[in-house]
């Protein structure tokens, strides 16, 4: 699966390569991490209506960056950005021990 990079972001990383996330496949069917599952938690908790919710761990298992997709009927009328931050003052002490983090919202589609 290739990463997906924003058009503006294109000439910046242009000639860097991405190097295979061989972690990911081999725990495609390994169940959740720790940190995986705490970071879950927070977000079932702060956001009660979400319809969907994916958290993973993609720093090799160290839990120091995390990929988390949302899908919750509280992001409706927000611009993404407004999501985001959401997303984030959700997690603002978890995000103090992290490296980064990579957030996709939703709104569920009826």
């Amino acid at each position: 699966m290739a990463a997906w990079i924003p058009a503006a972001a294109e000439p910046v990383l242009r000639g860097i390569r991405v190097l295979p996330l061989l972690h990911s496949a081999h725990r495609m069917f390994a169940s959740q991490t720790e940190g995986e599952r705490k970071v879950t938690q927070i977000l079932k908790e702060k956001f009660p209506r979400a319809t969907a919710i994916k958290v993973t761990d993609i720093s090799g298992g160290c839990g120091a960056m995390y990929e988390i997709k949302i899908e919750s009927e509280e992001f409706k009328e927000k611009r993404t950005v407004q999501q985001h931050q959401m997303v984030n003052q959700a997690l603002k002490e978890e995000i103090k021990g992290m490296h980064g983090l990579r957030v996709f919202t939703s709104v569920p589609k009826h």
